[in-house]
């Protein structure tokens, strides 16, 4: 591959590596147990209430807790790839489909750089 594309395709993941973990950052903690795992942060919403208020207010934590969960997961599993695509530029494995061994073809590379499939094999 290119050094050049090889180079830019690097700084593109690393920029959306960047991006997702901030995005995470607002509403999960990192936990290393295992590796590269997010906990979704349960939400604290006004606990000045009382009596039927307050049991809006639990029940609307809930409903948010559980509308974190899916956009963790999904932000999680990009960075996974994310992490395994730089991983491979660092062992000079880049852009090796993982099912049939082939060479990713660049077009798909450069929209999706953390592919781990070339276009046959997708």
């Amino acid at each position: 591959m290119d050094k050049n594309l090889l180079k830019e395709l690097k700084e593109k993941l690393e920029k959306e590596k960047a991006s997702i973990e901030q995005e995470l950052q607002k509403f999960a903690e990192k936990d290393d147990n295992p590796k590269g795992d997010w906990d979704t942060k349960f939400p604290h919403l006004d606990n000045n209430s009382s009596g039927g208020s307050a049991l809006e207010t639990e029940a609307d934590e809930v409903e948010e807790y559980e509308r974190r969960l899916p956009v963790e997961h999904s932000l999680e599993l990009k960075l996974t790839d994310i992490n395994s695509a730089l991983d491979k530029i660092g062992k000079n494995k880049y852009g090796l489909c993982e099912k049939c061994g082939k060479k990713i073809e660049e077009p798909r590379l450069k929209t999706i750089p953390e592919a781990r499939l070339c276009q046959s094999c997708k």
